[in-house]
């Protein structure tokens, strides 16, 4: 995948997971917790594969892409930051 094909489709992605954010942040306002639950997930989620698609990485199970985060960014964090575990 080609480096301004990347940077677009991560872009794109952190663009849905900021729209999700504000749709997470309307619903606590309207106190519709568990809408904003869904949609503050989503946010997370949409956030995550605009940081795979960086690495030319894309998946489209909630599963894999969350395994593969951690796999990538946060595994070794965890391991060398027992102050937070």
């Amino acid at each position: 995948m080609p480096d301004i094909t990347r940077i677009d489709l991560s872009r794109y992605r952190l663009q849905k997971a900021k729209e999700m954010l504000a749709s997470a942040k309307r619903d606590m306002d309207a106190n519709d917790y568990a809408s904003a639950n869904n949609r503050a997930y989503y946010a997370i989620f949409h956030a995550m594969r605009a940081v795979l698609a960086l690495d030319g990485e894309d998946y489209k199970k909630h599963s894999a892409v969350i395994a593969r985060f951690t796999l990538n960014y946060l595994k070794d964090f965890a391991i060398s930051s027992p102050n937070l575990m």
